[in-house]
């Protein structure tokens, strides 16, 4: 751990090429990330997770994914059943908010089931994110629902589900990207409203989940608290927001660094991104010119970096031995037929 890197890197294909596994080697990512480009079959997952952890000399690297159903699933059939998106578990819950909480717990669990098994260690979920009417549909039906009481129990309820099968979560995006009107993919959202509206609103999930030990920045400007730098960057969002008004202090991971919201180059993403107060730097597209870039820029994990990262290393719970195949005929019983 002593020359570990505050980075979360990704690769380009099914397996480690030879120039990943140096680079991985002599820089020392902290964890790794999967997307769909890196799935083939459940022998070829294992393998890949393996070799990563093996490249790093360190078996229990984190492994992340975002598995969280709907068009969010990076894992799918055949491999994988069909998960459904948030929103659905959502419209549950207002028909019945225990059933509701039910589901969105048993997915979760079901998600642990699944991944545990590849060696996936982290699942991106919950999204605590609250849409607001006319936003950028990045998060639409990600998002369980308009009531931010709602998405917080809901998001409990998930976060939970995956810490009873052994992983952990990580919310995502915060202190909220609900308002985003346009896709940070690809541009910079900027949201224009006082404080007190979004204290009252987007930021009460992550408030109510401030204990869970990580969470995703979002890539948006809040004018009303730094109207030049995303929150992913701001020293002022990340300090005053995040670990003040919010109250998390665990382990801040910034959203994906190749994301068009920021600007400059990748080198100078991931030196703004630990400028910012971010724990980690998050890469996700394996692509090897960027990465090159971003290493140079990241520091080995130090001071409350550090002692973050240790608290999400002792923090892996033990899964709870629970039946899966009771507990996938529940869930699914609770679906409406296709």
């Amino acid at each position: 751990m002593t020359d570990t890197k505050a980075m979360i890197l990704g690769c380009s294909g099914l397996t480690l090429t030879d120039d990943e596994i140096a680079l991985y080697k002599a820089e020392r990512p902290w964890g790794f990330i999967l997307f769909g480009r890196n799935i083939g079959d459940a022998a070829q997952i294992t393998d890949l997770v393996a070799s990563m952890r093996d490249a790093v000399g360190r078996p229990d690297a984190p492994v992340l994914i975002d598995q969280e159903g709907g068009r969010v699933q990076r894992i799918r059939p055949p491999l994988l059943q069909s998960y459904p998106n948030a929103q659905a578990l959502g419209e549950i819950y207002l028909r019945d908010p225990a059933q509701g909480l039910r589901a969105a717990w048993l997915m979760s669990r079901l998600h642990a089931f699944d991944l545990m098994k590849l060696g996936i260690t982290v699942d991106c979920l919950p999204v605590l994110d609250v849409p607001v009417e006319g936003a950028s549909n990045v998060i639409g039906n990600r998002a369980y629902g308009f009531d931010p009481a709602l998405v917080a129990a809901m998001g409990q309820a998930a976060a939970d589900g995956l810490k009873a099968g052994g992983m952990l979560p990580v919310m995502k995006h915060i202190p909220g990207h609900g308002r985003g009107l346009v896709d940070s993919h690809h541009e910079l959202p900027v949201v224009d409203v006082p404080l007190d509206e979004l204290d009252a609103h987007d930021f009460i999930p992550f408030r109510a989940l401030n204990k869970e030990l990580m969470a995703m920045s979002a890539h948006l400007v809040f004018t009303a608290i730094d109207a030049q730098r995303p929150a992913t960057t701001s020293p002022v969002v990340i300090d005053e927001i995040i670990r003040k008004r919010i109250g998390f202090d665990g382990l801040l991971i910034s959203d994906d660094s190749s994301m068009n919201a920021l600007k400059g180059t990748l080198g100078e993403r991931a030196a703004n991104i630990v400028a910012g107060g971010c724990d980690i730097v998050l890469h996700c597209n394996g692509v090897m010119d960027e990465m090159l870039q971003v290493v140079k820029e990241v520091p080995v994990l130090s001071g409350k970096a550090l002692e973050r990262v240790q608290a999400v290393e002792a923090g892996f719970p033990a899964a709870d031995g629970a039946d899966e195949i009771a507990l996938r005929d529940e869930f699914n019983a609770m679906l409406p037929v296709a």
